[in-house]
């Protein structure tokens, strides 16, 4: 039946009689099947010209902001022994409650009445300066009124040569003066002999004259005897200003060497003070050391060491304490190509483990379960102990929905960075090119750059 005469025949056969009608009718359908195709079509390329929203992905954790709320391990200031725990784990703990009591282990600080020992010897040692300090103020004194008794003994030797030089002055007048009369009395007794061998004179009146003779030779010797006994005299007392001096200058040497002795005791017993202090002081924080506390307010959440008699050592984590507040933040790792699109402020949404979600990650306003963040701080240096990416902190938004209370420190997060929103084929595109997304510049949004340029980090 080709159909090549100008006569049809169709109504003249029964279709209903034959099956191969019903199978080229049903051929039909396959027409709504390519309206349908069609349609799709259209709906998909219209689809290509909607807008859709560049980002980086990247997994990360939840942390804290402030590295002081972070979980953190206790450690032991000394080495010693457990004797008791005062926690379990799972408790809550409050600043200087007990977390656990350790004793002694070291053979030097085994003594139970060292720190009343140490302070009796610290006493004894300050007893012993103070009586130095008294030693060292005695020979000051001593030294001072040695000293003053030398000026004295000089001033008393230097008016005794003046006494000595005024007694010679007035010893050579009177020595003139007996000279003279030695003199005039030798003159009357030459007269008086001169009228005796004439017989004027009587020698009872020659005698006298004699006498008289001999009493100025006399004075005149006696005085002679004088000036010369006052000159030895004054002579001695020149010399005795070097003895005087030389006497009292070793006095008052062997005095300030008493004192710079005792000064010294003094000092070194200061010395001793100090470092027995300072022992004391290091034996009391030692104590104090056995009761370990809490240093923040949060939850006991693994203990390190458990038996009752167990040796620790100085430093050696005890204990793990997560804080009870923290300042929440998410650290993810972005790739080295994708730090230049990143700046501080830049707008993240966080998915958050155990929290459902529906992600659109094109159209993040239509997501479900995500929150908004906002880039904190980016590093300046490669995290190699994360596979060479860089880390980024994230923070709350603050004119955007809270972050759920019940995430917890070292949670997982997804971060979703927000950038430029272009057309779906435009990022089709890119994604077939490995062209890294857009440098999203918030006043040139209608520029459309296929390669990032490089901008310093604010």
């Amino acid at each position: 039946m080709l159909n090549i005469s100008n006569n049809s025949i169709n109504d003249y056969v029964e279709r209903d009689r034959y099956s191969v009608f019903k199978k080229l009718e049903e051929r039909s359908i396959s027409k709504i099947l390519l309206k349908l195709m069609i349609i799709v079509s259209i709906i998909g390329i219209c689809s290509l010209f909607l807008p859709w929203t560049q980002n980086i992905r990247s997994n990360g954790y939840v942390t804290s902001l402030n590295p002081d709320q972070r979980p953190q391990s206790i450690q032991s200031l000394i080495d010693g022994k457990i004797k008791e725990w005062a926690v379990t784990e799972g408790d809550d703990v409050n600043i200087g409650d007990t977390i656990l009591i350790i004793t002694e282990s070291k053979e030097a600080y085994l003594d139970p009445n060292l720190l009343n020992q140490t302070q009796n010897q610290i006493d004894a040692k300050k007893s012993s300066s103070s009586a130095y300090q008294e030693k060292a103020e005695i020979l000051s004194n001593q030294y001072a009124a040695t000293l003053k008794n030398k000026e004295i003994y000089l001033r008393q030797n230097t008016l005794k040569i003046e006494q000595e030089k005024l007694k010679i002055k007035t010893d050579s007048i009177a020595m003139q003066a007996a000279v003279i009369k030695l003199q005039n009395s030798e003159n009357q007794r030459n007269r008086i002999k001169e009228l005796y061998e004439k017989g004027i004179k009587s020698l009872t009146d020659l005698e006298i004259k004699n006498l008289s003779v001999q009493e100025a030779i006399s004075k005149v010797n006696e005085l002679e005897n004088k000036i010369l006994t006052s000159k030895n005299e004054l002579n001695k007392l020149a010399n005795n200003i070097s003895a005087i001096a030389n006497d009292y200058d070793q006095k008052l040497a062997k005095i300030n060497a008493d004192k710079m002795s005792a000064i010294s005791m003094q000092y070194s017993t200061t010395s001793e003070v100090n470092k027995l202090e300072s022992s004391y002081n290091n034996y009391k924080v030692r104590s104090d050391a056995y009761v370990i506390t809490s240093p923040v307010k949060g939850k006991i959440t693994q203990a390190l060491k458990q038996g009752i008699g167990e040796f620790i050592k100085a430093g050696e984590d005890l204990v793990t304490i997560v804080p009870a507040v923290f300042t929440k933040a998410v650290e993810i790792y972005v790739r080295p190509r994708d730090i230049p699109l990143l700046e501080k402020g830049q707008s993240v949404r966080i998915q958050f483990d155990g929290w459902p979600a529906i992600v659109f990650s094109g159209w993040p306003g239509n997501s479900f379960g995500t929150f908004e963040g906002e880039v904190y701080a980016i590093d300046n240096d490669i995290s190699m102990d994360k596979t060479g990416k860089y880390r980024v902190l994230i923070t709350e938004s603050k004119n955007s929905q809270k972050w759920p209370e019940e995430i917890r420190i070292g949670g997982g997060a997804n971060g979703i960075i927000l950038l430029k929103e272009v057309s779906i084929y435009y990022e089709i595109w890119r994604q077939l090119n490995g062209f890294p997304p857009d440098y999203y510049e918030k006043d040139q949004e209608k520029n459309i750059k296929t390669k990032a340029p490089i901008r310093k980090l604010k």
